[in-house]
């Protein structure tokens, strides 16, 4: 049976008024990313491991009588039908035609071009959020394939937390990792273009992990439950990106080496850059190697996130 929209019974019990749903549109890391080959279409084909950590922008949904608007604090994120999030609203209006209007503001904490998957993010978040803000009742496997129409990494960010990624990422298993104590993130006023990086990296890239042995070389790990584990993670984990960024730029292969001389357990570039993180046994170790980075970097203290409830706020006015 289609899937049939029906009436919003909050929107029926408050209407006059307007509803406010207030989400977090937590961002991602790569822990490691091999590129394993490219498909007749173009999209080149991966192994990786999606963590979701708490660094998040916050998007404020209200209900308006059709269509959509978009605000956005950062005057050089685009609000017209180019940004993900006016794509995942028409993708559900697609479906339900007599979807209500969604007035939309992001509040941007996550830096555009940097490798986060902040637009990404986003538009995963707006997917959970008019679902609940019209009850929909759409379950996240449906969710995840409306994700895939908008991009092929939007996906993990209806599901979350820490997964295996196959395909052109939108293949996902569970995975546990090792304890993380913290991730601080090093961020150069440098963006790259997503599709720069992929026209640029060669399918027969030496090094890394092979392909098919990706997940297979930490779930065999005996040591995996301690956080020692990161201090040799560079045999297992690496970044295919990293050759044709550092060589490009050289300063964002100085901060991986940095980071490492300031005492991260591990450092790698995350996607196709422009962050740099690296992993700490706790806080107080990332407080200090912060200390070693100044403007124009941007530096976060970031930790990561298991799967679990979608953080949200209900507001009627």
């Amino acid at each position: 049976m289609p899937w049939q929209w029906r009436h919003c019974p909050l929107a029926h019990r408050y209407s006059g008024f307007r509803i406010i749903l207030t989400l977090q549109s937590n961002c991602k890391i790569n822990i490691g990313l091999k590129i394993t080959g490219k498909r007749a279409d173009g999209y080149h084909t991966l192994e990786t491991i999606f963590q979701e950590i708490d660094l998040a922008d916050t998007i404020f949904l209200e209900t308006i009588d059709e269509g959509w608007q978009l605000t956005c604090s950062d005057s050089a994120v685009p609000v017209d039908e180019t940004n993900l999030c006016v794509k995942a609203f028409f993708q559900l209006k697609k479906l339900f035609p007599g979807l209500g209007g969604v007035g939309m503001r992001l509040q941007k904490r996550i830096p555009a071009g940097a490798g986060l998957g902040g637009g990404s993010a986003n538009a995963g978040a707006l997917l959970k959020g008019i679902n609940e803000l019209y009850q929909l009742e759409l379950p996240d496997n449906r969710l995840e394939d409306i994700a895939l129409t908008i991009g092929s990494d939007v996906p993990f960010f209806i599901r979350g937390g820490t997964q295996y990624a196959e395909g052109v990422g939108e293949i996902l298993s569970d995975l546990t990792l090792p304890p993380i104590g913290a991730i601080l993130l090093v961020i150069p006023q440098i963006r790259i273009s997503t599709k720069w990086a992929y026209n640029g990296i060669k399918n027969n890239l030496t090094g890394g992990v092979k392909s098919g042995k990706f997940a297979a070389a930490l779930e065999s790990f005996d040591s995996w439950q301690s956080v020692s584990f990161w201090e040799t993670a560079d045999k297992f984990f690496k970044n295919d990106f990293e050759s044709l960024v550092f060589q490009t730029y050289p300063e964002i292969g100085d901060i991986q080496r940095q980071l490492l001389d300031a005492g991260a357990l591990f450092a790698s570039l995350s996607g196709s850059g422009s962050t740099v993180f690296g992993i700490f046994r706790d806080d107080a170790q990332a407080l200090k190697a912060q200390a070693f980075f100044s403007f124009p970097l941007l530096t976060f203290i970031t930790h990561s996130i298991l799967k679990g409830d979608f953080p949200k706020k209900w507001d009627v006015v």
